[in-house]
């Protein structure tokens, strides 16, 4: 995709370098951030969802959005003699390949929607692109590359360690550069959830309901972000390039609950999907893509 023009006043923290956040200072919260790491390994973005959602019901914090619903992520590769971090947006996102690869996929998605709210009479709210190295700190508490790319309501910051496109690829087998702009487009489009206060709306329902039913509502809420990735690529086809729709199919496939948990546990238990089938993430990617529209995008009536 020919994304290579970012806008330098787009939101942008760097946190690399800065040794990390550690989560919250004492009591159960900070506990329990800091076994954010072990339970991503063994369980997966699910199991740190059900902590994140727990965590919201007793102690007020937002709930996450990230882009994987299983699976463990390795720890994040660092670069000998490269700079940890930049000052500035502008040296931020040209530290590396990766950073600029973000920040043009964040700038293209933030233009993209302040349209489309402008359209529809909509307020927008930029969010926050925050690089981080393996550990850093958000204001939904401790940022950690086993979470994969996630996105925090509580301060509309979309968190990235850049390790994980290099995961992305060789784990995952989703290679190209469509297949990085769709996991900030996805994340993105969780900003947008929160815009819209979906996410408020799903968080409460999630409170008052059992783990299934909490489990099946955070599922509309990750396809319906897949579907977000897909109105932003429709407006922006003409960057687009020969194979990069396949790319993008080929990540949401990798990615899908069924299929990381057929890799790590070698069965399949549909009730704790937290981010749907590879090809029900497939579909509503596609559907975006197709429609251009977010208002196909109502993953809460109906089946998915």
């Amino acid at each position: 995709m020919r994304l290579d023009d970012y806008d330098p006043n787009i939101n942008v923290e760097d946190q690399r370098g800065s040794g990390g956040g550690g989560g919250f200072g004492g009591g159960g919260g900070g506990l329990l951030m800091g076994l954010l790491p072990m339970i991503g390994s063994r369980f997966g973005c699910g199991g740190i969802v059900v902590v994140l959602i727990l965590m919201a019901v007793f102690g007020g914090m937002g709930g996450l959005g990230g882009l994987l619903g299983g699976g463990q992520s390795s720890a994040p590769t660092s670069q000998v003699g490269a700079p940890r971090s930049g000052t500035n947006t502008t040296s931020s996102c040209n530290l590396t390949p990766e950073s600029k690869a973000a920040c043009n996929a964040f700038s293209s998605a933030d233009n993209t929607w302040e349209a489309i709210f402008q359209k529809s009479g909509e307020k927008f709210v930029a969010p926050k692109l925050v690089f981080f190295d393996g550990n850093g700190r958000s204001g939904c508490g401790a940022a950690q590359s086993a979470m994969g790319p996630f996105y925090c309501p509580t301060d509309q910051g979309i968190y990235l360690d850049t390790s994980f496109f290099n995961e992305l690829s060789t784990r995952f087998k989703a290679d190209g550069d469509f297949a990085q702009d769709y996991v900030i487009a996805h994340e993105f489009g969780h900003h947008i959830q929160k815009l819209l206060g979906t996410n408020e709306q799903v968080q409460r329902a999630q409170r008052q309901g059992s783990e299934t039913e909490g489990n099946a509502m955070s599922v509309r809420l990750e396809l319906q972000a897949d579907c977000y990735a897909g109105v932003w690529a429709a407006a922006n086809r003409s960057r687009l390039e020969a194979g990069d729709i396949q790319e993008g199919m080929t990540a949401a496939q990798a990615i899908g609950d069924d299929t990381l948990q057929k890799e790590s546990q070698g069965r399949v238990v549909p009730d704790s999907f937290t981010h749907g089938t590879s090809a029900q993430r497939q579909a509503w990617l596609k559907r975006g893509l197709d429609s251009g529209d977010p208002a196909q995008c109502d993953t809460f009536s109906g089946a998915i």
